[in-house]
């Protein structure tokens, strides 16, 4: 690719993030998941296997507690999660995934799957074994939540 052509890395990093998020978006869609918004799957997809408590959930979305807060209520007003009390801190409360978030997770995890897939064909093993690995790396300096 010519130098006119090339875009900064930021945003070469950028584009297949946002190919796949709109792609599992789609199939969510598709699957019949279709009364949520993509800034709501967005808080819903940091929710941790075993809960997750809202501040965090608001940081790692980049949002305000507040913000993250009226997410979580749609979230379950519509039966993707709920809030239960944390067992760890009797004061705390838990954001956990419901059946119907358990149901959009399978289905987001099939169309990644398949994405992953399709980037492994076009790139060869070598290359996506290499991209994973190069990325991973990157991951350990760019990513706070990684530790």
């Amino acid at each position: 690719m010519d130098d006119e052509r090339r875009v900064d890395l930021g945003t070469s990093l950028f584009i297949p993030y946002r190919y796949t998020e709109d792609r599992i978006f789609r199939a969510l869609q598709d699957a019949g998941f279709d009364d949520w918004t993509l800034a709501q799957c967005r808080v819903f997809q940091r929710v941790a296997q075993d809960g997750s408590r809202l501040t965090d959930l608001a940081d790692q979305a980049q949002m305000t507690k507040q913000s993250a807060s009226v997410m979580v209520d749609q979230l379950e007003n519509l039966g993707y999660v709920r809030r239960i009390p944390d067992p760890a801190d009797g004061r705390a409360r838990l954001i956990v995934i419901e059946r119907r978030g358990r149901q959009a997770v399978e289905v987001a995890m099939a169309t990644r799957d398949e994405i992953l897939a399709e980037w492994k064909e076009y790139l060869g093993t070598r290359n996506f074994t290499l991209l994973q690995q190069i990325l991973d790396q990157l991951r350990e300096i760019t990513d706070p939540y990684a530790r």
